[in-house]
């Protein structure tokens, strides 16, 4: 409780120190807007209707859309592979080396790749974001695969238990905590992937809306859609935090896990 107000604390003194600052060395807000300034700019987009494009819930929704599908698909073709990697040695001499090779590129140079192949609409997001997504999920299942028992696998061969049995009861319950974590960096990542691709070329979207406020420099705007997007990002990382304690009550902390 007495950390959660220290935090609370230090947030407003910031906030507050943060004003003060910008209206005695008389900053130009399209320099660096106050935090009053931010807070009306926010409150004018939110006070917006639902379906108004020029309001923030429409674009919000928009990249919301693109992170989540984007993530889902990661996600599901990360777990699968890191899956397959773990348990064939075949696929692991020959995909995992095209697998790192690939994942050393930057994503974000294949951003005007995807919108020359996919378009300015919602696929070429999605698509870099499954890109971003796919690999945290990856490595860190490959990781969690083979950090099971070997006591406990022997155990499983020595009564006799086929390899779908180690798999689903020894293997995959200690690769869940990494996939999580995994889930974890992979579910701000992907908000990157959506604005990245909507920098790009886009119609709508946060970032499309970034961009826009950017050229008429409006900078209590930009900040306002940075402020939103940080509560995206917040949202995601309590959700699978909530997810996770209700479905691994059993595991260690994924601070544990991933050293942070």
């Amino acid at each position: 409780m007495i950390g959660r107000l220290a935090t609370i604390a230090s947030f407003v003194v910031g906030l507050l120190l943060w004003e003060f600052a910008i209206r005695y060395f008389h900053v130009p807000v399209y320099v660096v807007p106050p935090p009053s300034g931010i807070a009306l700019a926010l409150y004018r987009g939110l006070d917006a209707h639902l379906t108004d494009i020029g309001g923030y819930y429409y674009h919000f929704g928009v990249t919301a859309y693109e992170s989540l599908l984007g993530l889902a698909i990661g996600a599901v073709l990360g777990i699968a592979l890191g899956a397959i990697i773990s348990q064939v040695a075949f696929f692991e001499r020959t995909l995992l080396p095209w697998i790192l090779a690939f994942m050393a590129v930057p994503k974000i140079a294949l951003a005007p790749i995807f919108v020359v192949w996919f378009g300015i609409g919602l696929t070429s997001k999605i698509v870099m974001v499954v890109t971003i997504t796919f690999f945290p999920v990856l490595i860190n299942a490959i990781a969690g695969f083979r950090a099971a028992s070997p006591d406990q696998i022997e155990l499983m061969r020595s009564c006799s238990a086929s390899s779908w049995q180690i798999f689903r009861i020894v293997k995959l319950p200690s690769a869940l905590p990494y996939i999580f974590a995994g889930l974890n960096l992979a579910a701000i990542l992907s908000i990157l992937g959506a604005l990245v691709g909507e920098f790009i070329g886009a119609q709508s979207g946060l970032g499309s809306l970034i961009v826009q406020m950017n050229n008429n420099l409006d900078m209590r705007g930009v900040f306002s859609v940075l402020v939103l997007l940080s509560a995206f990002g917040l949202g995601l990382h309590y959700l699978l935090g909530w997810f996770r304690s209700k479905f691994l009550f059993w595991s260690p902390d994924e601070r544990n896990i991933t050293g942070l």
